[in-house]
């Protein structure tokens, strides 16, 4: 069984910072790619941003363009989602989710990853 959590939200005003931490734990066999998507009020799932297993490839969706950065970290299948310049719209439940790679590349649809955190709330204020 593969476990996601994810840490870092929290509270912030327009225009300031979050760094988000998501780390895939338990029976991981191997170096997942992962990937970050959110989910509004009354709104479907979204994606956010993906990293490809070894971070050669990272996708964003155009509202986050410029703004949020995904990396991996020194941690084994460990990735950060570092967001500026956030606005009141980036408010949502974030959620992480983790695969083994059958591609090189970034993975941008939810259906790919069978392994899903339970999410951290980021709220920005105006």
């Amino acid at each position: 069984q593969v476990q996601v959590a994810e840490s870092g939200g929290g509270l912030v005003q327009a225009g300031g910072s979050l760094r988000l931490s998501c780390a895939a734990s338990g029976r991981t066999f191997g170096v997942y790619a992962m990937g970050w998507f959110r989910q509004a009020p009354g709104r479907e799932r979204q994606f956010v941003a993906a990293i490809s297993w070894n971070g050669g490839r990272t996708s964003y969706d155009d509202t986050v363009k410029g703004r949020f950065t995904i990396s991996r970290d020194n941690a084994p299948n460990t990735v950060l989602l570092q967001m500026d310049s956030l606005k009141p719209e980036d408010t949502a439940i974030y959620y992480c989710a983790a695969a083994l790679p059958r591609t090189p590349d970034a993975l941008v649809e939810a259906t790919d990853y069978p392994y899903w955190g339970q999410g951290t709330q980021v709220t920005v204020s105006s």
